[in-house]
């Protein structure tokens, strides 16, 4: 029998060489940890510095946490040996934790194997460390990190030696240099070996690393290079270097300005895009049906609002306290809790909570809308100012209820990992929330205007909004219509609600902020026109964005867009796309 188990163990170490590899340098890194933790004055400082040609993942994960204070020492009397332990994050109804052995990853048991709780906060002490340590450490997370699998984690590391001014670094740089394949880490080494190379005292190295620097549009030594520009000197080889790096300067800023840009149009597009969603309800609810529904913005609370529970359900459930400001039968708050469905954080189910949000922000603002219309505003049409006090005073009443039922604050939402971060292109960053937003609402443009152009249900809505009483002598249900039509208009307020949620703060006044965007996005673009809607929420995203930037204010850049929307409005009073037509005419 122990035959073949020594063939079997062989022969799982040639087809699985990584694994017995990889579980060798963990336990070779935990042993390393544990003997920099024991040690004490200079001994300590030289096994730290030796962490640094591990290649073990462990020991960059419990170095990390030894540097922010997470591992602690157990000793059972003085005579016993120092254990070093990391502490469970989850406490039980005791609120007490157990520990796990750094030299194991195994949990710390007693003599005779039952395991150990602690209080977090007074049981165990955390590892001292003085000042002259906590820096070895960092530098050697960050020597670490350039060998790190994540290429924005390298990235990030060689940015960082390049701006220690320590030479030491150098060889590092360019040992990675040698085997790096991604090009954007590529230039980060690069960038980072002209910057220390600036510490050199040869002038011709120091003027080929500006040169460098230049070339490589190399933002984050631009300070340096500022230094360099303004050092002075009457020797040839500093007039030479003040030359060159006055060059570079002016290169690399004139990028940094491009740079800088076409990030503020990516913004202002996604910016956009939210406002191009809200005023596409507004131009079916307020540019076809031709009511003034002051409480769109509340529909779009709706949709963020539907965001945040959702996301708590996904979780450990939704804890809602409604506070009255009356009393009923002897109380005046009313608690209660929706479920939860208690999805692992950051497990593939709980990242696609976003993905139920879409449509369920539709429907739930699809759903008030329609409450709405049949409670209020079938009595209204044709009556505009009537329209518009109705729903003036409905948007406050909503806006309360929010208060009662979510708090007066705002509320806390997380973005689902594939919605956080970003990529670079030519050192412009996209946010991928903002990318999606902007996707997204492209399809919406596109759903909407096949319903309008392409369905029954659209011919429906352009007859009876063109001609309601016409419609309804040709058999047209025009309370149906209206009644969906609305319901429809609402529901896209929920979706840009759902999107805003994922890039603002969401509270109970938020659709306030962009209600009169949206209004002037649907007068300026045409009336009823969603082309011009389309135009005209785009240009003033984008507008808006550049001349924040440019005024460096966004009062003033505001105040800017309103001015120019009051002038072109003289101009052009119907908008970009006027609506013309007996019915309006007459």
């Amino acid at each position: 029998m122990s035959k073949w188990r020594w063939i079997v163990g062989i022969a799982l170490c040639f087809i699985f060489p990584g694994v017995a590899l990889h579980a060798e340098d963990e336990a070779a890194g935990r042993q390393a940890i544990v003997k920099a933790i024991v040690a004490t004055g200079d001994d300590r400082m030289k096994l730290i510095n030796d962490l640094s040609s591990s290649h073990a993942p462990i020991v960059r994960e419990l170095l990390q946490s030894w540097t922010v204070g997470e591992i602690y020492v157990y000793q059972v009397n003085d005579s016993a040996p120092v254990i070093p332990v990391l502490l469970e994050k989850t406490q039980n109804s005791e609120g007490k934790v157990r520990a796990f052995r750094v030299d194991t990853g195994k949990v710390l048991v007693d003599d005779s194997g039952k395991e150990l709780w602690f209080d977090p906060n007074n049981d165990l002490n955390p590892v001292d460390t003085d000042m002259r340590e906590s820096s070895a450490m960092q530098g050697v997370l960050d020597k670490l990190a350039i060998n790190d699998p994540s290429a924005d984690a390298r990235a990030a590391a060689a940015q960082t030696l390049g701006l220690s001014q320590k030479m030491e670094n150098m060889s590092l740089l360019q040992a990675r240099l040698a085997i790096e394949t991604d090009g954007r880490v590529k230039k980060a080494i690069h960038v980072a070996i002209a910057t220390l190379n600036l510490q050199s005292s040869d002038a011709n190295v120091k003027v080929d690393a500006i040169n460098q620097l230049s070339k490589l549009n190399a933002l984050a030594s631009l300070d340096d290079l500022k230094k360099l520009a303004t050092a002075g000197g009457t020797s040839p080889d500093e007039v030479r270097i003040v030359t060159a790096a006055s060059r570079a300067v002016k290169s690399i800023e004139s990028y940094q300005s491009m740079v800088n840009f076409f990030g503020t149009i990516f913004r202002g597009m996604s910016s956009g895009s939210i406002l191009l969603v809200v005023a596409l309800g507004l131009a079916i609810t307020f540019g076809l049906m031709g009511i003034i529904n002051m409480a769109h913005g509340e529909m779009i609370a709706i949709g963020a609002y539907t965001c945040f529970v959702v996301e708590n359900v996904f979780r450990n459930g939704c804890p809602l306290n409604i506070s009255l400001p009356f009393t009923v039968f002897g109380h005046s708050s009313f608690g209660f809790t929706i479920p939860g469905i208690h999805a692992v954080e950051g497990g593939a189910f709980y990242e696609s909570y976003f993905l139920f949000v879409i449509p369920l922000s539709f429907f739930f603002a699809a759903l008030a809308g329609l409450v709405l219309e049949r409670v209020i505003i079938r009595f209204l049409y044709s009556r505009p100012l009537e329209s518009l006090l109705a729903t003036w005073g409905v948007s406050l009443i909503m806006q309360q209820s929010f208060r009662l039922v979510f708090g007066a604050n705002n509320v806390q939402i997380n973005s689902p990992a594939w919605l956080t971060g970003h990529f670079t292109f030519y050192d412009v960053d996209f946010d991928y929330n903002r990318v999606f937003v902007i996707g997204f609402a492209i399809l919406i443009v596109i759903g909407t205007w096949l319903l309008l152009t392409r369905t029954s249900l659209g011919l429906l809505i352009r007859a009876v909004m063109q001609n309601r009483d016409m419609a309804a002598c040709m058999g047209v249900p025009t309370s149906r219509v209206n009644m969906l039509t609305f319901a429809f208009g609402s529901g896209l307020a929920g979706l840009a609600g759902a999107f805003l949620s994922q890039i603002g703060n969401v509270g109970p006044s938020m659709g306030q902020a962009v209600i009169v965007d949206s209004f002037m996005t649907v007068v300026v673009g045409g009336v009823g026109n969603i082309l011009g809607a389309v135009y005209t929420a785009l240009g003033l995203g984008t507008a808006d964005q550049v001349l924040q930037q440019l005024f460096n204010s966004p009062v003033v850049g505001k105040i800017t867009v309103l001015i120019a929307i009051i002038l072109f409005l003289q101009w052009k009073p119907g908008g970009l796309f006027p609506t013309r037509s007996r019915s309006l005419e007459s």
